[in-house]
């Protein structure tokens, strides 16, 4: 299927795949060609983690602990999905190491597994950066990158990082750039960093994903708390993230 071999297409079927989402039908068999930059244009929530991943399980050498791949993240909880996510598709796979690196973990421990040996390397700029100044990463033998939900990255400021970081991998890596939009920012990063890129749009721009729903409540600004924590209390297995232009008082608790 799509042309995975067998060992990965075993590691992936116990995991509930059956059918390739378009972001995956159409980028999986042209990144399995290895010779080219990639641009896929796609939504958060679209299966864009098994669109480089499972091309990557096939590309890399394993037989090695050299790092061969680099995938960079804009947060930590994406990191850490994406390396999760890896590791479960590499289950039937041997010698495949794959270290997540990002800030607010025991540095001390991330540097132990990389020197034990690690093909892929998942990353929050920040952190890599880190790693680097400590000379505890070796991007000499990088023969892919991969900048996963690029202009998140650089809205949350991380232009310069990324820079520094690519200037840091061989000219002969491949980029593979994956990003909902594509504003100025992310299209100046493929002028400057990738050649000739097959470039991907899957879907429509700023749409949302099929299986998110979304609603809105409009309140006036006295209200917006109290309806906050209206909605809270109404479902109370709620899960989520409230984003806010200024710092918020910790103290303060919904549920109070």
């Amino acid at each position: 299927m799509l042309g995975l071999s067998q060992k990965v297409l075993d590691g992936i079927e116990k995991l509930g795949f059956e059918n390739p989402t378009p972001i995956q039908e159409q980028a999986i068999p042209v990144l399995l060609e290895g010779d080219r930059d990639f641009i896929g244009l796609a939504q958060t929530g679209t299966g864009k983690t098994a669109a480089f991943g499972l091309p990557l399980l096939e590309l890399l050498n394993f037989t090695t602990k050299k790092t061969q791949a680099l995938v960079l993240a804009p947060t930590r909880e994406l990191c850490v999905q994406i390396s999760n996510d890896m590791e479960k598709f590499a289950d039937k796979m041997a010698g495949v190491h794959i270290v997540p690196v990002y800030g607010g973990a025991s540095i001390t421990k991330q540097m132990d597994q990389i020197r034990r040996g690690a093909q892929i390397i998942v990353a929050t700029p920040g952190r890599l950066i880190d790693l680097l100044d400590r000379k505890t990463i070796n991007l000499n033998e990088i023969s892919v990158v991969v900048l996963d939900e690029a202009d998140e990255m650089l809205n949350m400021g991380f232009q310069e990082d990324i820079d520094y970081i690519l200037k840091n991998t061989p000219d002969t890596r491949k980029t593979w750039l994956f990003s909902a939009t594509m504003p100025p920012e992310v299209r100046s990063i493929s002028k400057k960093y990738m050649t000739n890129p097959f470039e991907l749009t899957v879907g429509k721009k700023k749409a949302g994903a099929e299986n998110i729903e979304h609603v809105y409540y409009v309140v006036h600004a006295r209200d917006r708390y109290m309806a906050l924590k209206r909605i809270v209390d109404s479902n109370p297995d709620i899960f989520g993230i409230v984003f806010a232009e200024q710092k918020l008082n910790h103290s303060q608790s919904l549920r109070s």
